[in-house]
């Protein structure tokens, strides 16, 4: 290689998928200096995540996105059916309305967020996020491969190669952000601990064009499981064809046994398989891409470091079962981002950084576990056509043929087949699994208060709430004239303190302590004849403390602060509380 040429910058980001292309869109934004690297020449070039569920939509919202998205996404109402059928023109077992798309689902998923859940296909995510990350200011670098790193008490150097030039950098950054995937160098190098195992399943990716609109458009959905002989080995727990782009473009999914030697997936086996999915043979395939994986369970039990951090598929990896993968990687990026700005700028202490771990770790456990679980799922509707101990062809076929028949035998397996299809909203009406995270952390001031009790079951359900650690509730409020979300007053990398008629103190408070502090804390005081209307009054029924209390919310949408009342202490209270967060001297030290 060449001479190593040095380059310094506050923030490197090592790999530019769905989290490091949010993490450099959310620095630069900030005003943060960063350079994202990736060893490809290019954005990922097929379709892998697509689901983009509400709370990373909300993310997109906050970086001015979210109308780029939903140009290119599918919409909600397409993508929502869940068909499962022996092929795409064979018998159909059952269906699911999935994503929210049920109606008394789509009021909840309505009621929650201001914006809604979509269809856009990696490809054509990372492109929106890594162009925008270049409009904020960051630096981007393809085919810059990562080689190694060195820490110390100031910074990380790290160790870069250049692919096309031949030429080695040292980057002397600050700090380091591991993006780099499920075989994550940085993870291994830093020596993240790990729970789980790799590879515990073989599976394949065929990307497809073909006209599927006959047998799709009158049932139009996203995913189109599959049970054939075969459909239970390896794989994500049924072979699957799923929609890419109505209804032209689609993936075929199917496993392999992991434990033996990987198949040899030639354009014409990919189409051999394709076409056995879809049940006619005479329909053209021209295959776009092919690609053999493993379905891995695994998340890393802390994700810092020192000075480097990990988010992404590189500390939870996992079946895309769910829907998980990039929206928990774009919400890793919006927690450590506002603290990696704070800590920059000085506004807090390095301490803030902790609880990125102490927030998001407990999170990885959770999604993982969460799609791995969904695969198992599956197993309940071969039981249910008992074929758990005989899984050939002419067993499938027959059992098929029985649930058309009258009698006690047929009715008990159809109802079994009915139970086992209606679990599967643990994996396609996850809300709660969504939208329920809680932060227990330093950067979260205790209340006093105990979590509220689940009224329902907390997987499927969201349930908002105001207490420190949940993410502020949506509900529509009026400003100038204009509907807004209460998400967003917030944002933009700034606290904000919410208010109402009667808590005039704790507007006096936020502007004492934003002087105090350097920290600008925005202010909005909702109520008649104040800039922020509830006219709806769902603010008042959602915000759980009196009116002239108060709501500090951090630059991430979650609840850090709240207090019920007015107070005198007012100024004490947020002065405290925004030391306790920033690890600053508290009010009583100063």
């Amino acid at each position: 290689m060449k001479k190593k040429i040095m380059i310094e910058t506050d923030v490197l980001i090592i790999g530019s998928g769905p989290g490091g292309g949010s993490a450099a869109a959310l620095l630069a934004m900030y005003g943060v200096k960063t350079i994202m690297i990736t060893q490809y020449n290019r954005t990922c070039r097929t379709p892998r995540a697509h689901i983009t569920n509400q709370r990373a939509m909300e993310v997109l919202r906050d970086l001015d996105l979210e109308s780029a998205v939903i140009e290119k996404a599918t919409p909600q109402q397409i993508m929502g059916g869940i068909v499962f059928c022996s092929s795409l023109v064979g018998e159909e077992f059952g269906r699911i309305q999935g994503w929210g798309t049920h109606p008394l689902r789509k009021a909840e998923y309505d009621l929650a967020s201001p914006t809604k859940i979509c269809d856009l296909p990696q490809n054509l995510m990372e492109p929106i996020l890594v162009n925008a990350a270049g409009r904020y200011g960051t630096t981007l670098r393809f085919n810059w491969k990562y080689l190694s790193l060195v820490q110390d008490d100031t910074g990380v150097t790290v160790d870069i190669k250049d692919q096309v030039s031949d030429t080695a950098y040292k980057i002397r950054a600050k700090y380091v952000i591991g993006a780099d995937g499920a075989n994550s160098k940085i993870a291994e190098d830093i020596g993240l601990p790990m729970e789980g195992k790799m590879g515990v399943a073989g599976c394949m990716n065929i990307v497809f064009k073909a006209d599927l609109t006959r047998y799709v458009a009158y049932r139009p959905g996203g995913l189109f499981w599959v049970m054939q002989p075969g459909s239970d080995i390896g794989g994500i727990g049924l072979g699957l064809i799923r929609m890419v782009r109505p209804w032209y473009k689609w993936m075929g999914i199917w496993g392999y046994d992991i434990n033996k030697p990987p198949p040899k997936l030639t354009d014409e086996k990919a189409t051999e398989i394709v076409h056995n999915l879809i049940g006619d043979h005479t329909i053209p395939i021209k295959i776009d891409s092919t690609s053999l994986w493993s379905v891995n369970d695994m998340y890393a039990k802390k994700n810092t470091v020192g000075r480097v951090f990990c988010l992404g598929d590189a500390v939870h990896r996992h079946s895309p079962n769910n829907g998980l993968g990039s929206n928990t990687a774009i919400q890793d990026s919006y927690n450590l981002a506002w603290k990696l700005a704070y800590v920059l700028k000085g506004l807090a202490t390095p301490t803030l950084l902790e609880s990125y771990d102490e927030e998001r770790s407990p999170i990885a456990r959770q999604v993982v576990k969460r799609a791995s679980q969904s695969i198992s799922e599956y197993g309940q509707i071969f039981d249910a056509l008992g074929l758990s101990m005989n899984k050939d062809a002419e067993h499938l076929i027959g059992n098929i043929l029985k649930l058309k028949e009258n009698d006690k035998i047929a009715a008990d397996t159809r109802e079994k087949l009915r139970q086992a299809i209606a679990l599967k909203s643990y994996e396609f009406n996850t809300h709660g699994v969504e939208l329920n995270q809680r932060y227990n952390s330093k950067a979260v001031v205790s209340d006093g208060t105990e979590e509220p009790e689940w009224k329902r079951d907390k997987e499927l359900y969201y349930q908002a709430s105001t207490r420190p650690g949940a993410k502020l509730p949506h509900v529509w409020l009026q400003q100038g004239g204009m509907k807004i979300s209460s998400l967003d007053l917030c944002g933009k990398g700034k606290f904000t303190l919410l208010t109402g008629i009667g808590g005039e103190a704790w507007v006096v408070a936020a502007k004492e302590v934003t002087a105090q502090t350097g920290v600008d804390i925005q202010i909005f005081v909702i109520g008649p004849g104040r800039p922020i209307k509830d006219l709806y009054g769902d603010w008042a029924k959602q915000r759980e403390i009196r009116e002239a209390g108060c709501i500090l919310v951090r630059p991430d949408g979650y609840i850090c602060f709240r207090h019920s009342t007015s107070t005198a202490m007012g100024r004490e209270l947020l002065l405290n509380a925004m030391g306790q967060i920033l690890g600053k001297k508290s009010a009583t030290n100063d």
